[in-house]
């Protein structure tokens, strides 16, 4: 079984949940992180529920979700330090910096070479300065930057400080650049794909991204969503009911 469910087999489902839990869920691609969380809070019938860090629509893997007395935890769990895997597209810049919108204005990379693709990573480690992107959850006048950038309006950012412990490429396959990166809470792997591509002079977008951990928490330890699902559902029949 997944780590993160710890069942009392004495209490009623609602009570488990109640008490508080941790619950380690592989997204799944398309999904909104509040989509996993509607759908869990429908599932476990519970109202206190809160995730431990977005995921774009288009990303995958590690989501942490506390339950009950467990959302104390997750300001804890996002300041911990993310590991990511996936890759970049270089040569076509897009307008959300990744695949939500269309890639434009392709752009010849045959000058480049594997040493200074490899060598460019040095650049974007330690502490760096980011922008975040336009298509991202942050709330800007109560208003998240992404319902503004889908009606085409642009809000001047400031850049933030984060950090790149690590960054590594891990395979070439031109114009598609697969990597991992560690890095702090707050960093958005889109911005540096664009960053990346910028530095290159070509230009790039994220073409796939997944989580793969969070802090001491890996996406090898989550449940598949649809296996969750159906393990809560089968608690319906192993817990007893409420007593009158």
């Amino acid at each position: 079984m997944p780590r993160g469910l710890d069942i009392d087999t004495s209490l009623t489902k609602a009570e488990n949940f109640q008490k508080g839990q941790v619950l380690l869920i592989d997204k799944p691609l398309e999904w909104t992180s509040f989509d996993v969380v509607k759908k869990i809070r429908y599932l476990i019938k519970i109202k206190k529920i809160g995730h431990a860090g977005t995921l774009d629509p288009l990303a995958t893997g590690l989501l942490i979700l506390c339950t009950g007395k467990r959302t104390k935890s997750i300001e804890q769990f996002m300041a911990d330090e993310k590991e990511y895997t996936g890759s970049f597209t270089l040569g076509q810049v897009t307008d959300s910096y990744d695949l939500e919108s269309e890639p434009t204005d392709p752009v010849d990379i045959s000058h480049l070479s594997e040493d200074q693709i490899k060598e460019t990573t040095a650049q974007f480690t330690g502490e760096i300065e980011q922008v975040p992107p336009m298509h991202s959850a942050i709330k800007v006048d109560g208003k998240r930057l992404y319902k503004l950038a889908r009606k085409g309006k642009s809000i001047e950012l400031k850049s933030r400080t984060v950090t790149i412990l690590e960054f590594e490429i891990v395979k070439l396959d031109l114009p598609r650049v697969e990597f991992r990166v560690v890095c702090s809470k707050g960093t958005y792997i889109r911005s540096l794909a664009s960053d990346f591509g910028k530095v290159l002079g070509v230009g790039a977008h994220l073409s796939a991204l997944r989580r793969t951990r969070i802090g001491e928490q890996s996406v090898d330890d989550a449940w598949k969503l649809p296996d969750f699902i159906d393990y809560v559902k089968s608690l319906e029949n192993e817990l007893p009911s409420p007593q009158n």
